[in-house]
Parts: structure tokens; C-alpha cells; sequence
């Protein structure tokens, strides 16, 4: 499998998983520093690899009226910040072909939304980037159909590929995990990504806005794990229920440590025994 790296991070290391983790999107610039920073120094202390990531527009929203972040110039300039300040890898989601470029000049990894992950172009113009990418599977493909994503990227030129699982659709208003799906994935050659909070969404769940049943992120996770991911990421928040967006299906920051602790010793576990 190709291993992709972003200088210290490795993606599909054996030996330890990488955490993908940080807002859904940008609420304001003090509170998503401080929140980076609290995230940052949890990672170094459990000795995981790390890449904060922020949205600067959530353009997929239930309602036109919920909110969807500060926008690219200022919200790129925020996340410039947070790479200097406290030398972090960035990741944000892109959601069209000209946001590439100007995204790429901050973010180490360009995010396809799962909803955009069959869009050519923007997959095109992710890829001339030169910086890595990532696809969230739709919810609506197979784990096999992502063979055709992966090929469109390689075929502009790049092996910087991650693919990402956040769950299928299986009737109203819900997602399931098939985890026989992460290694049908990675036998593609790259890396995956589980997305252990997106999972537990419940589209739509409110009629304006989505649900979710956090409780099950620890479930997912280490089954994730268990099963061969090689990054778990994750929607963080100081207070879920006060986020301005996805706070339904996001993991507080105060039980984020444990969970990191349990899943760097299923870690081992796995790659103990190959």
C-alpha cells in the first residue's frame, strides 16, 4: 500500500493511526485557536500524529438560513494562522474546481465532500494542486465503487490519495457502517480514513438541520481500528450542543483523551498481529 506522508504524519503507518480532528467549521478565530491548541497538546502527549482540520464554508446545509462559516479569504487566513502559530498540518474541504488553488496555498489536504466525490472536476482540480487528497466516500456508493475516484486522481497525476468512510445510507433519515468496507478500500493501495462522527449522523434528523447519536463515536472508532484504518477523524468541540453546526454528532473535547488512549492500544493490538 502506498503510504502517504506530510512531513512527521504518516498515513498508513502499521504502527500508529492518524487523528484528523478539529471544528466542523470556523465559529470565530480566538475559540478555533484555542480549541486547536487544546487538540494539539492531547495529540502530543498520547504521541499521535496530527492534522487539525476546519471548514471555511459548509455549503451542504440542511436549512439556507444555517450558518456556514466566516468564507474562504477569511477563513483561510485563520487557518494560516493556526498552521504557523502552532505548526500544524491543515485540512479543509473544498467545493468547487477555483477554490482549489487559493485553499492549497494554505491547507496540506484538500477534503472532496462526500456528496462531491464523483465530480470530475473538482476532483481534477484538486489533484493539479500537488497537495494531497482527500474523498469522503458518498453515502450513496459502495466501498468498491471508490476504485473509480482513486483512478481519476491517479490519471491527473497524483498518489497523495486518502479515502474516507462516514457511513452508508440505508433508509430515512440514517447512516450504518459496513466495516468489511475498510479493507476492501485499502486493497485499492491507499490509505483510509474512518470518520467516526459524520458516521453517527442523523441527515436531516431535526427537519432543519441533522441529528446524531454521539454515543456510538467510541463504538465506531475502535471497531475502525480493529478492522484496519489508518486515521480516525473527528468533529471536536468544547460544547456539541452550542456548535453552529453538526454539535449533534461531534465528541467533546473533555472525553477526547480517553478515547485517543483506548484507541492507541487497539492500535498495537492490531499491529501486533498484522
Amino acid at each position: 500500500m502506498n503510504k502517504v506522508s506530510l512531513g512527521k504524519v504518516v498515513f498508513g503507518d502499521p504502527k500508529r493511526f492518524v487523528l484528523i480532528g478539529g471544528p466542523c467549521v470556523i465559529e470565530d478565530e480566538a475559540g478555533t485557536v484555542k480549541l486547536a491548541a487544546a487538540i494539539r497538546k492531547i495529540a502530543v502527549g498520547l504521541k499521535i500524529p496530527y492534522v487539525f482540520k476546519a471548514s471555511f464554508d459548509k455549503a451542504n446545509r440542511s436549512s439556507i438560513r444555517s450558518f456556514r462559516g466566516p468564507g474562504m479569504e477569511k477563513g483561510l487566513r485563520v487557518l494560516a494562522g493556526i498552521k504557523k502559530t502552532l505548526e500544524l498540518p491543515i485540512l479543509t474541504d473544498i467545493h468547487t474546481p477555483e477554490q482549489a488553488a487559493p485553499a492549497a496555498e494554505v491547507a496540506d489536504i484538500l477534503q472532496i465532500p462526500a456528496f462531491l466525490c464523483r465530480q470530475t472536476d473538482l476532483l481534477i482540480a484538486a489533484a493539479r494542486t500537488g497537495r494531497i487528497v482527500n474523498v469522503k466516500k458518498g453515502q450513496f456508493l459502495s466501498p468498491w465503487e471508490t476504485k473509480n475516484i482513486i483512478q481519476k486522481l491517479e490519471e491527473c497525476g497524483t498518489k497523495k490519495i486518502l479515502i474516507t468512510d462516514r457511513g452508508s445510507s440505508f433508509g430515512y433519515n440514517n447512516l450504518v457502517n459496513d466495516f468489511r468496507g475498510i479493507p476492501v478500500m485499502r486493497s485499492f493501495g491507499y490509505p483510509v480514513v474512518f470518520d467516526a462522527t459524520h458516521s453517527v449522523q442523523i441527515p436531516g434528523g431535526r427537519g432543519t438541520s441533522s441529528g446524531g447519536a454521539p454515543q456510538f463515536i467510541p463504538t465506531l472508532s475502535r471497531c475502525a481500528i480493529a478492522a484496519g484504518a489508518d486515521s480516525i477523524f473527528m468533529e471536536i468541540h468544547k460544547n456539541p450542543p452550542m456548535a453552529l453546526s453538526d454539535g449533534a454528532n461531534a465528541i467533546a473535547l473533555k472525553d477526547l483523551k480517553n478515547l485517543l488512549r483506548d484507541l492507541t492500544a487497539l492500535k498495537a493490538v492490531v499491529a501486533k498481529r498484522g
